[in-house]
């Protein structure tokens, strides 16, 4: 099998990564918004729950939560859901695991705004939701990207892990074309394909740390 025809095959295969990516980082934030506003708030039941969910989903391998999810249901219910849910299932493990992560790190950026921030806007008059978007969110926003870049490269190469599930994604490919044919340019390749992506990532990510920065160079 020639180069060609490797990288020709992964990129093909590197959509189904790509779909992973995009919709388990797409779920992950905004579910990481509803965990971290619960696990905040001051009923303690709820807390309770929200911090053994995310302590459950960070102690726990990924690839666990993959097999939980795709054969919980069959095991504990009897029900089969058919081929069509193995990119759900993946998409649910995902979601539901790097949420936790997201809530964290959210929540880290709320605390570390000082309370004062919260009284000068009152006193400016600014109502609730007006100190929240204008005075609070950009802080958090800035303070939280270095970490969330970490995390959104750590998704980039989980991806990869849907293979257990025996998705089609460039990483099964890979593995599939060494096994049939010894042909070790296969992962080179692959992880050429991640490394560049990443990449890529993270100067996205250190841009926008750069035009939130208060002093530019």
């Amino acid at each position: 099998m020639t180069i060609e025809t490797i990288i020709k095959l992964l990129l093909i295969n590197a959509l189904g990564s790509l779909q992973i990516f995009c919709y388990s980082l797409i779920g992950a934030l905004i579910l990481g918004v509803l965990v971290c506003f619960l696990r905040m708030r001051k009923f303690f039941l709820v807390r309770l729950i929200t911090q053994f969910y995310i302590s459950v989903m960070r102690g726990t391998p990924l690839m666990l939560q993959l097999f939980v999810v795709f054969f919980g249901p069959g095991l504990a219910f009897g029900v089969s859901l058919g081929s069509g849910y193995k990119f759900i299932a993946i998409l649910i493990a995902f979601i539901l695991n790097y949420a936790a992560y997201y809530a964290e790190i959210y929540r880290s950026g709320l605390v570390s705004i000082p309370q004062g921030q919260y009284e000068a806007a009152n006193v400016l008059g600014y109502s609730h939701l007006q100190t929240f978007f204008r005075v609070i969110l950009p802080q958090v926003v800035k303070r939280i990207l270095p970490a969330m870049s970490n995390e959104v490269i750590s998704l980039v190469k989980d991806t990869s892990l849907a293979f257990t599930l025996g998705f089609a994604e460039m990483f099964s490919e890979a593995q599939n074309i060494v096994s049939n044919y010894a042909n070790l340019w296969a992962f080179v390749i692959a992880a050429a394909v991640y490394y560049l992506f990443n990449l890529l990532i993270a100067f996205i990510m250190n841009r926008g740390e750069k035009k939130l920065s208060y002093y530019h160079e």
